[in-house]
């Protein structure tokens, strides 16, 4: 948390900022500040970050989230279409429609 803490709030930010899975071995109220982290800091700056959490994933806007798909091999994104899932999301998170495999970005079998 310290070292992600650190990268995103330099005074001078690259453009782009590309994080990895940022939630490994943090606590969930950690995740929660490291989500307004990237939040207040999107403000400014393009930060792309890749997750498998669901406490991560509901701390976002569908707004928020492009889904990578692999698809004959070659990587899918999709933005979501808001009208779609709108009843779902008035039933459930975004971690859960994941989980669910309803928004996609789950491995093939």
């Amino acid at each position: 948390m310290i070292c992600l803490i650190t990268i995103l709030l330099q005074p001078t930010l690259p453009t782009t900022i590309i994080i990895d899975e940022p939630e490994l071995g943090l606590h969930p109220y950690a995740i929660k500040v490291l989500a307004n982290l990237i939040k207040s800091t999107a403000i400014d700056h393009q930060i792309i970050i890749s997750t498998q959490s669901v406490e991560l994933l509901n701390e976002f806007t569908l707004e928020d989230l492009i889904v990578v798909d692999k698809i004959k091999g070659g990587s899918t994104f999709t933005r979501l279409d808001s009208e779609k899932l709108s009843e779902w999301l008035d039933e459930y998170s975004l971690g859960e429609l994941w989980k669910k495999n309803i928004i996609g970005g789950r491995p093939n079998r």
